[in-house]
């Protein structure tokens, strides 16, 4: 028997990522704030460096459990086909090509972005 999801709003999908962003960004100040990283950024340095934390943050968590701190607050998932966690190499994956934008805006009927479609996974309301 296959199991059904739940498609969550874009809506709830944004928040998500908006709380994961911030909290990559808090994390890289206080991870590198000895060499001048800010929040808000303050040029490209600063939102390069906070890109970097954000990537191996979210990808790491929702390789190994299915949903990042974000995801987590907004009830949200992210599972490949067969329900489970994608790993964190799909999920680095994933997150890299998320972090570039347009591969998340080119979305199908199903609302799975070019990411997801790249790593196999699909977000669904947990």
């Amino acid at each position: 028997m296959t199991e059904t999801f739940d498609e969550p709003s874009l809506g709830r999908r944004l928040v998500a990522l908006l709380i994961d962003w911030v909290i990559a960004s808090f994390s890289a100040v206080a991870l590198f704030g000895w060499t001048g990283v800010r929040f808000p950024p303050d040029g490209i340095r600063d939102q390069l460096i906070i890109n970097g934390v954000f990537v191996v943050e979210v990808a790491i968590l929702v390789g190994l459990t299915g949903f990042s701190i974000g995801k987590r607050i907004m009830g949200l998932r992210l599972i490949n086909p067969d329900g489970r966690p994608i790993g964190v190499l799909r999920a680095l994956l994933r997150t890299v090509l998320l972090s570039l934008v347009i591969p998340a805006i080119v979305m199908t009927d199903d609302k799975r972005g070019l990411h997801d479609l790249a790593a196999g996974s699909k977000v669904v309301k947990a």
